[in-house]
C-alpha cells in the first residue's frame, strides 16, 4: 500500500524531500555498507513516484558502489537517500518522513551480511545480496 505525498527533513531543517507513492512496507537493508554508514540496518520506504527536494545546495552525495549513490545533508549529516545509477529508483530512511501510515515492516534484504547479534521478530521476505543484484539488474 503507497502512501500519497509525504515530506520530511533532514536534522537541521536545511533539506527538506517531499516523495509521491511511499511504499508502507518498510525494509531493511542489513549490507555491511548500509551497517557502515549508520550503525545499523538501514530501515527504508520505497518510493514510486518522484522524489524532490529543497535546498539541494545542502546534499552531498557519495557514489557507494557501481551501481548507487548515498545523499546526506552537508550540514548536519542526515542521511536523506539510497538510489540506483542505472535505472530511476530511490528508497529514503524511514525514519525521515515522519509517520508512514500502516508501516509494517516486510522485507530483509542482504540477509547473509546480517551479524548474528540482532534480528528482527517480524516474519519478513528475506533476499542475499545475490538475489537482489538479480532483482535489480545489476551486478
Amino acid at each position: 500500500m503507497a502512501n500519497a505525498t509525504l515530506t520530511g527533513q533532514c536534522l537541521c531543517g536545511a533539506v527538506t524531500v517531499t516523495a509521491n507513492a511511499v511504499d508502507s512496507d518498510i525494509g531493511a537493508c542489513h549490507c555491511d555498507t548500509c551497517r557502515q554508514w549508520g550503525g545499523g540496518p538501514l530501515m527504508t520506504a520505497d518510493t514510486h513516484g518522484p522524489v524532490s527536494f529543497d535546498g539541494e545546495d545542502n546534499i552531498g552525495v557519495f557514489s557507494s558502489s557501481d551501481w548507487a549513490e548515498r545523499g546526506f545533508c552537508k550540514q548536519c549529516g542526515t542521511h536523506l537517500f539510497y538510489r540506483l545509477k542505472h535505472k530511476p529508483f530511490y528508497t529514503l530512511p524511514a525514519g525521515l518522513l515522519g509517520k508512514i501510515e500502516n508501516a509494517a515492516l516486510k522485507l530483509e534484504v542482504f540477509i547473509d551480511q546480517k551479524p548474528d547479534f540482532y534480528s528482527f521478530r517480524e516474519d519478513t521476505k528475506c533476499l542475499t545480496g545475490q538475489q537482489m543484484f538479480e532483482l535489480f539488474g545489476a551486478d
